[in-house]
């Protein structure tokens, strides 16, 4: 979907009153119960931020106003465990998203007992964040050999939990490592690996047997966390190496889960039945997270946003969060044998709190993700953390509530492709893409300007009317495939030299629509990919591109070729869902020919997307 079509999209709903009608923080929400929901069925929330904002003048209120601990809120709306990272030296690293060491998860955990709470623990081995994208080795470690890393994995993480021990908090479940799927302390534990994974695999090991050693009546449960819980593949891959190098004595599966990053739900639920069964381990949906809202309350920009609304199927409203929740335990309670026990919400209280940010000298990209207001206040989403359970309570079907209206762009004198599917929202916020019947779906208009179309779209049995329009403009884009969201695939670009680190990606911050172009490799790469065009007329031509991502390349450009020249221009990347535009204008094509694309020189780790291409003769 082209960026400026979004925007339509999202004013013509503004104006049809589709986002006017979201509930405010102190209305009710309809959570119907989860009948085969287990009595036990862990209902956690990390907290990690906790001690960072309440030093920063953070307060807590319940849904009725009162001020009083966020663990005693939580508890109050049914939540029985809180989860707690830990890094190694904060102090060595950038610093900020909590600053969360040992002392402070120890503190934490305390308190959490105290109140009757259990408590995961979760190990980062690093100084600062550790993800996917992210698995430094902390400064202290950072010029060992392998024998050395994987003693001081060993010895530090014993250290810790005697530690625990010690100051009368064991934590009832611990984790190695945080969303591991590239492996964990680098360079020496990346994956994929030369080695056959064996490298991470002893990393693994060693953290998991000084749990066990410290705790050899083994009370506290071992966790392996990975991202993508959509994704089979990679955990098949990636537990079937585990097991090949033999590492198997861990109690359970973590999965981060969040619907406009990870998948379909039904995705969701085939990953979790097919590993469950195939690893004989628990399965635990260990980080999620629904908006409640788009609106942004400090001034760095939200990693959600009403394009991951679109993409994740439940609407940014504080019964579309409830209601998100909901989905994620019901499929949880479906796993067979009862192995599907538990669900973490991550960073429910990470409302914007100056100076909270999640690096030091930057803002919340969390806050419209929370479960509490811009003030603090607990959301009536946190009701359906005991609503679920109430076996008492009666089911409501969720009944039609409202259809989008459609607003696209379109050239003078060419068809117009309508889209296929328009977003149907239910009385419980959840939303659906449904296939719309249009009186034409590919007109031709004559003139310039706003133009109706009409369709309709069948929910419960019955035709709903789809109004749209089409604004017309002389501007006709000349890309095939130019913004990669009918296809999900590279068809009508050419892909030269090292093609395996191009391909599409479907995650929302990744697309600016439902996909985009995106590369990336563990090793240096060149990469090339490229849409030629004949028979055009002559005069000026302007190409552009969306792009975003983690920078870094030795050299990235946008190019044209026409006329036996070829014109290019630098691409600047600035982070991940800080989408930059280039472009190229005033280009003469007198041949009739041109050849757009783009080109990169990188080094290993580079990463990147590139969405919207557009290619049109300046009229």
């Amino acid at each position: 979907m082209k960026k400026k079509t979004l925007k339509s999209l999202i004013l013509a709903a503004l104006a049809a009153g589709t986002f006017a009608l979201m509930p405010t923080a102190d209305a009710a929400v309809q959570v119907n119960p989860i009948p085969n929901l287990p009595e036990n069925f862990i209902k956690g929330a990390d907290v990690s931020m906790l001690p960072e904002m309440e030093k920063l003048g953070a307060k807590f209120y319940d849904v009725d106003g009162t001020q009083m601990d966020e663990l005693q809120i939580m508890k109050n709306h049914g939540i029985n465990w809180i989860r707690l990272r830990i890094w190694n030296d904060p102090k060595a690293g950038p610093g900020g998203g909590g600053n969360t060491d040992e002392a402070r998860a120890i503190e934490m955990t305390k308190r959490a007992h105290a109140l009757g709470l259990k408590v995961l623990i979760d190990f980062h081995y690093s100084d600062w964040w550790a993800d996917p994208a992210k698995q430094y080795t902390p400064k202290a470690w950072e010029n060992d050999n392998e024998d050395q890393l994987v003693q001081h994995v060993h010895d530090y993480t014993k250290q810790v939990v005697k530690d625990f021990q010690d100051a009368g908090c064991e934590p009832e479940m611990i984790q190695i490592g945080n969303e591991i799927k590239n492996g964990m302390l680098w360079p020496i534990g990346k994956l994929p690996s030369a080695d056959g994974d064996k490298a991470f695999a002893r990393l693994m090991d060693a953290g998991l047997k000084a749990v066990r050693e410290a705790d050899p009546d083994r009370s506290i449960q071992l966790m392996v966390h990975l991202p993508d819980g959509g994704d089979n593949a990679l955990y098949q891959r990636f537990f079937d190496s585990l097991k090949k190098n033999g590492v198997t004595d861990f109690d359970v599966i973590g999965l981060s889960y969040y619907p406009f990053w990870h998948g379909t739900l039904s995705e969701l639920q085939q990953n979790l039945d097919d590993i469950s069964a195939r690893y004989d381990k628990d399965v635990i949906v260990v980080e999620t997270a629904f908006g409640y809202t788009n609106e942004n309350f400090d001034s760095m920009k939200n990693c959600y946003d009403e394009n991951m609304e679109r993409i994740g199927g439940f609407r940014s409203t504080v019964q579309g969060q409830a209601t998100g929740l909901r989905a994620v335990m019901e499929r949880l309670a479906n796993v067979p044998n009862g192995r599907g026990t538990g669900m973490f919400y991550w960073e429910p209280d990470w409302y914007a709190v100056p100076g909270a940010g999640w690096k030091t000298g930057e803002g919340d990209e969390w806050d419209n993700l929370a479960m509490f207001d811009k003030n603090g206040k607990a959301l009536a989403s946190w009701d359906v953390y005991k609503d679920v359970s109430d076996k008492t309570a009666k089911a409501v079907a969720p009944k039609f509530k409202e259809v989008d209206s459609i607003a696209v762009e379109g050239g003078l004198g060419a068809p117009v492709q309508l889209p296929a599917t328009v977003r149907v929202t239910f009385s419980d916020d959840h939303s659906e893409n449904l296939p719309i019947a249009w009186q034409d779906a590919a007109p031709v208009f004559q003139k310039t300007g706003d133009q109706s179309v009409k369709g309709t779209v069948t929910v419960d049995g019955k035709a709903v009317p789809v109004k749209g329009t089409v604004h017309v403009i002389k501007k006709v884009d000349l890309v095939k495939n130019g913004d990669f969201d009918d296809s999900g695939s590279l068809d009508g670009w050419t892909v030269t030299g090292d093609t395996g680190v191009m391909d599409v990606v479907s995650k929302g911050g990744d697309a600016l629509g439902k996909s985009a172009m995106h590369y990336w490799s563990d090793k240096a790469f060149r990469v090339t990919a490229t849409q030629s065009f004949t028979g055009l007329k002559d005069g000026k031509y302007t190409v552009k591109v969306l792009t975003a991502g983690g920078g870094g390349q030795n050299a990235y450009q946008l190019f044209i070729e026409t006329n036996g020249e070829r014109k290019a221009v630098d691409i600047k990347d600035t982070g991940w869902n800080k989408w930059q535009p280039t472009e190229i204008k005033d280009v003469e094509v007198k041949n009739g020919k041109a050849t757009i694309g783009v080109a990169l020189d990188a080094p290993a780790g580079t990463w990147g997307s590139l969405d919207n291409f557009e290619f049109y003769r300046q009229e």
